[in-house]
């Protein structure tokens, strides 16, 4: 009994002691004037989907939830958030070349395809990100779509600065 109480104080002590373990958060803007969805490549439909299955890791609107003030939880969310930004964030869509903006639709086409993301872990926590199967098709052919918009209209440019 005496074993028990001490390691529960001690669980008690080590849970609060994280809490002072420093971790910051990527911070949150509102103003994005680079961002996809005022781009005019995406319908309210597939913004919508956007939104909701990737913005929270995939652009500086991430809602923070409860659990990512806390440690050690914090650690992860901050480390996913980071690291989902550096792979793709869309609050910086207009700022991007052509052949990157090309590249990513067509990562995010496979990786829906795929069911790799959003990530599960992400979706057991956040049952609205979760994907149907015909809003993993919507997604994967407005991002075949949109390719094809954005290579018409660098050949356009093109043949504009051509003549």
């Amino acid at each position: 009994m005496k074993v028990g109480r001490i390691l529960l104080i001690g669980f008690i002590v080590a849970g609060v002691g994280v809490q002072l373990v420093p971790n910051e958060l990527p911070p949150v803007e509102a103003d994005n004037s680079q961002d996809l969805i005022q781009s005019g490549l995406v319908n309210e439909n597939i913004g919508k989907l956007i939104r909701t299955a990737c913005y929270d890791c995939h652009s500086n609107e991430t809602v923070y939830p409860w659990y990512s003030y806390l440690a050690p939880s914090s650690w992860l969310v901050s480390k996913d958030v980071r690291e989902g930004r550096e792979a793709l964030n869309f609050s910086h869509w207009e700022s991007l070349e052509m052949l990157d903006k090309l590249a990513l639709l067509d990562d995010l086409a496979i990786e829906v395809n795929e069911e790799t993301m959003p990530m599960p872990i992400y979706t057991w926590m956040h049952a609205a990100a979760k994907l149907s199967e015909e809003e993993r098709a919507a997604l994967v052919l407005w991002a075949e779509e949109a390719m094809d918009i954005l290579v018409e209209e660098e050949e356009e440019d093109d043949q504009e600065e051509g003549e």
